[in-house]
């Protein structure tokens, strides 16, 4: 198995980030490198991770990293599933964020993804029993 090597202080190229993410179909942020490129660098944190040069995979929290912490992408390049490099990204990503309440992220509606992020520990709103009728998530696309 290929070593992986996980960075926070790691600063990946425009071409960098717009390989990885086309590679798992986000056109939407690669229509625009130069905002995603800007994105990544107004992170809170981003956690890379590499085999050798090559990125297959990233993490980033945005937020105030006080009182909420929000994964904004988390994505490996398809070549590199199974492996677990995504749960190392999520873990090292939160990791400075222990103390933070609101642990928050949004995504699509696949099993697998559901699967993975309750196995991280996060529950979906309408799951939280009594709580979820104190909890709403909202959201306005452009």
């Amino acid at each position: 198995m290929e070593l992986v090597t996980y960075r926070h202080d790691d600063a990946p190229t425009r071409e960098e980030l717009v390989s990885l993410y086309g590679s798992v179909g986000w056109t939407v942020y690669t229509r625009t490198p130069e905002r995603l490129e800007a994105a990544i660098g107004a992170s809170l944190r981003v956690v890379t991770a590499r085999v050798g040069d090559e990125l297959v995979g990233l993490a980033r929290i945005v937020g105030d990293g006080l009182t909420i912490a929000y994964l904004q992408d988390i994505l490996v390049r398809p070549s590199h599933h199974r492996r677990g490099i995504g749960r190392e990204l999520f873990s090292r990503a939160f990791e400075p964020y222990d103390e933070v309440r609101q642990k928050v992220l949004m995504t699509d509606c696949g099993q697998a993804t559901r699967s993975f992020y309750e196995a991280m520990g996060f529950t979906e709103t309408h799951d939280l029993g009594e709580l979820s009728e104190q909890a709403r998530v909202f959201v306005h696309f452009s």
